[in-house]
């Protein structure tokens, strides 16, 4: 049996590099009054189409989408918005009038080409902030995913950042961006002659070259824009030089996704070739009242794991030592089984990290594994110390002995907490 193509298992080796970043964003967030939520994987198909929007490539061309027994059309999660947005309306968690700031990390699906940082079945890890227009809560989200990249030791990315207004702002705009490109139709790539009349938008966003070309004095979303969302932009721009962060202002920036409004941003890298992205994320004001609830004002961003990964996992590898116990546990003969087991219980009430050999070696192959593993010392436990009442610790760096009584083993405990601090 193979994998689905798209899919890939994470090993123990990479896990550890998982929980890094999980724990390092749990400490983030909860600093920042950012609570985790959990959504399904499985959602109704519709609220995908509602929220994402029929004219995008991920309802039309990428979403996992079946019926299940009861003939409902179900999808796997494309992305994690819109599924926080329906649970927020479902909980009703606007009773209270109070800004709502989560986070989540989970699996997401799309049916893609599977590259370089970017599976079939890949991982994001996202915040939204619902509750605020205020434009503070644009810099807030930002500074947020700022903090964590460079706190995860992500530093070679730049930031682009553009308004995309509010949607009649954007109707007048697609209207004379398609009669620009309309004389060029034949000239434009065939992804984005596909799109002319569906998201011309997203022809901003091609990485063909001719099409770049015609694009490049096509006109400009920013012109079309009125003064409040010039005024939002612009206070967004002006709280990020306050606080240092670096961005770039790409006029041609726009987001795959329909429900966004006002401010857009990407995150990008140049360790990843062509899929540079690492973050992107913007307001999305209107999606929760499209989706049935109240009309409340949000924003957000969402980083994938896996191109994440990429870029920071030399670091990682370097800073994260692998799993070692602190020690091995040897025991060789046939009354030592259930002697063994109780030191196990006695060691995990102590939070002590340890590794019962299971494969009945001779205890010269087994302080050659315990050395191995990276144990620090060996507690030996033969036929010969249960006779005599007494169990073995052998530091493995100096080869030094002690015995310690079975029936007392306060010492030995306190010994091997001492070795735990002075790691």
């Amino acid at each position: 049996m193979q994998l689905l193509r798209g899919t890939k298992d994470i090993l123990p080796d990479e896990i550890i590099l998982w929980q890094y970043i999980e724990k390092t964003a749990a400490k983030i967030m909860t600093l920042a009054n950012y609570n985790e939520i959990r959504t399904p994987i499985i959602e109704s198909t519709s609220l995908f189409k509602r929220s994402i929007g029929n004219g995008t490539d991920i309802v039309n061309k990428e979403m996992y989408s079946f019926l299940d027994q009861n003939s409902r059309e179900i999808t796997l999660r494309p992305e994690g918005t819109a599924s926080i947005a329906r649970a927020f309306i479902n909980s009703k968690l606007y009773t209270n009038n109070k800004t709502q700031r989560l986070w989540y990390l989970g699996p997401m699906f799309r049916y893609e080409r599977p590259q370089q940082g970017r599976q079939r079945q890949f991982h994001q890890l996202g915040i939204e902030c619902i509750g605020s227009l205020n434009p503070i809560a644009d810099a807030e989200v930002i500074r947020i995913a700022h903090k964590l990249l460079n706190t995860l030791e992500c530093t070679d990315y730049i930031m682009e950042i553009n308004s995309i207004g509010q949607l009649e702002e954007r109707k007048k705009y697609k209207q004379s961006l398609i009669e620009y490109l309309e004389p060029y139709i034949e000239d434009l790539d065939n992804t984005s002659r596909n799109k002319l009349y569906t998201n011309p938008l997203k022809i901003l966003d091609s990485k063909n070259t001719k099409t770049q070309e015609i694009i490049y004095n096509a006109p400009c979303l920013y012109d079309y824009l009125e003064i409040p969302s010039k005024q939002h932009f612009e206070k967004v721009c002006e709280y990020l030089d306050f606080l240092g962060i670096q961005y770039n202002i790409n006029k041609k920036l726009v987001r795959g996704l329909d429900y966004y409004n006002y401010t857009a941003f990407e995150i990008k890298t140049n360790s990843l070739g062509t899929q540079d992205t690492i973050c992107g994320g913007g307001r999305y004001d209107s999606l929760i009242k499209e989706l049935g609830g109240p009309n409340v004002p949000s924003v957000g961003w969402a980083i994938g794991i896996e191109r994440l990964l990429i870029t920071i996992k030399n670091q990682l590898h370097k800073k994260i030592e692998k799993n070692k116990p602190l020690v091995y546990l040897a025991v060789d003969g046939q009354n030592t089984e259930k002697e063994i087991l109780n030191i196990v219980e006695i060691l995990e009430k102590k939070d002590i990290s340890y590794n019962l050999d299971l494969d009945n070696n001779s205890l010269q192959q087994q302080l050659k594994k315990a050395d191995k593993q990276g144990a620090k010392a060996c507690l030996i436990l033969r036929d010969y110390e249960i006779k005599n009442n007494y169990i073995t610790l052998k530091k493995l760096s100096t080869s030094e002995q002690k015995q310690f009584s079975i029936f007392n083993i306060d010492d030995l405990i306190r010994t091997l907490e001492n070795m735990s601090q002075n790691l």
